[in-house]
């Protein structure tokens, strides 16, 4: 068991009933995660009882997700049940808590896709409610990460200002901070990303940019928004390594020509990225552009949640498209990809420099 100097499940659970999903009286909520995470799921439902909300908890056993795609007849792995639909469109917000599991490499990458395109519906339902996505600090995460449990916990803990009296307060000032460069991007026709084998150019006139700032993903740190469906062109190298579904994918390497992937490879991984970008016609072209802010967050993890938000690097998210920021593309995928621009990389705005080496010069 972790030291509450560490990590204290309490004050996280607090953290995302009240600033994450800022639950009422009588709201239900789903809270659903692995078992390697009970600490928490157990602090999350006495705090939303606490609050008056009816909280509706799920829980699943490491290797659950693993065995469904393995074992799942064809007519339950490509359809979502109406029942379990009817279930997500009663509920009023959702927290999800993340922990790691073992990668399962004997696991069909073609039938994960299958189950994705499947539950579109479901997280269809989800997104058009309160909902957070966080993570709790299991050993296994520890492992992937090369720390020890108690290091990992304290840098979860760091990443989301639980070491903070008033992490709240702290949340306030990445808005702040955040919102300074929105108005900047915001005047922005183009985006050209470049660095060591990238040169990639994106449009995003007219669209929306959003500032994230905790409320969604605990922790947070980034600015993003979706950029014009046809636009990208030229290729990006993605060198941080990334877990999807299961499989472990490192030295993507896309080339897009007008919106559209033309050329995919990766040094691991392929068929997983192959079968991802097959998952159907929308899956091809991008859904998002993201800039991370977080510059507490600095060592890579192998986790999405973390590592994208490290403060130097830029995502691109091939797949479905944050309505919220004008972005159009649907897909039933969504998958972040992060290109570190900190040894030699430039992020441009209309042909000026808008951040060098990782870090913002306007």
């Amino acid at each position: 068991m972790l030291t509450p100097m560490i990590y204290n499940p309490e004050k996280h659970a607090d953290l995302l009933v009240d600033y994450c999903v800022y639950v009422k009286p009588g709201e239900r909520i789903l809270v659903h995660g692995s078992t390697l995470a009970l600490p928490l799921l157990e602090a999350l439902h006495r705090a939303l009882l606490t609050r008056g909300a009816r909280p509706v908890l799920r829980l699943e056993y490491p290797e659950q997700a693993d065995d469904f795609v393995r074992l799942a007849s064809d007519e339950v792995l490509d359809a979502v049940h109406a029942a379990d639909l009817a279930d997500m469109e009663a509920i009023d917000g959702s927290i999800r808590v993340l922990a790691a599991r073992a990668l399962a490499s004997d696991v069909d990458p073609a039938r994960r896709s299958r189950l994705m395109k499947a539950a579109a519906p479901l997280a269809g339902a989800r997104s058009r409610r309160k909902w957070t996505l966080t993570q709790y600090p299991a050993l296994a995460d520890a492992q992937a990460a090369g720390m020890s449990e108690e290091e990992y916990a304290a840098f979860v803990a760091r990443a989301m200002f639980l070491d903070h009296a008033d992490p709240v307060a702290q949340w306030a000032e990445v808005r702040a901070m955040q919102a300074r460069l929105i108005e900047r991007l915001t005047v922005a026709d183009e985006v050209r990303i470049v660095g060591p084998g990238t040169d990639l150019r994106l449009s995003v006139r007219g669209r929306t940019w959003a500032n994230s700032d905790g409320k969604r993903n605990m922790p947070s740190g980034e600015v993003f928004t979706g950029p014009l469906e046809d636009s990208a062109q030229g290729v990006i190298t993605f060198d941080l390594p990334t877990v999807f579904q299961g499989a472990r994918v490192r030295g993507i390497r896309l080339e897009f020509r007008d919106g559209k992937v033309v050329d995919a490879t990766a040094e691991e991984g392929e068929a997983a990225l192959l079968a991802a970008l097959d998952t159907d016609e929308g899956a091809r072209f991008l859904g998002e552009l993201g800039i991370g802010t977080n510059f507490g967050i600095q060592v890579p993890t192998q986790n999405i949640l973390f590592d994208e938000k490290i403060g130097g690097t830029v995502h691109l998210a091939v797949g479905k498209s944050y309505p919220e920021t004008g972005g159009v593309n649907a897909s039933a995928l969504h998958w972040d990809m992060i290109c570190d621009l900190r040894s030699g990389g430039q992020i441009l705005l209309d042909g000026e420099v808008f951040q060098e080496n990782g870090r913002f010069v306007q």
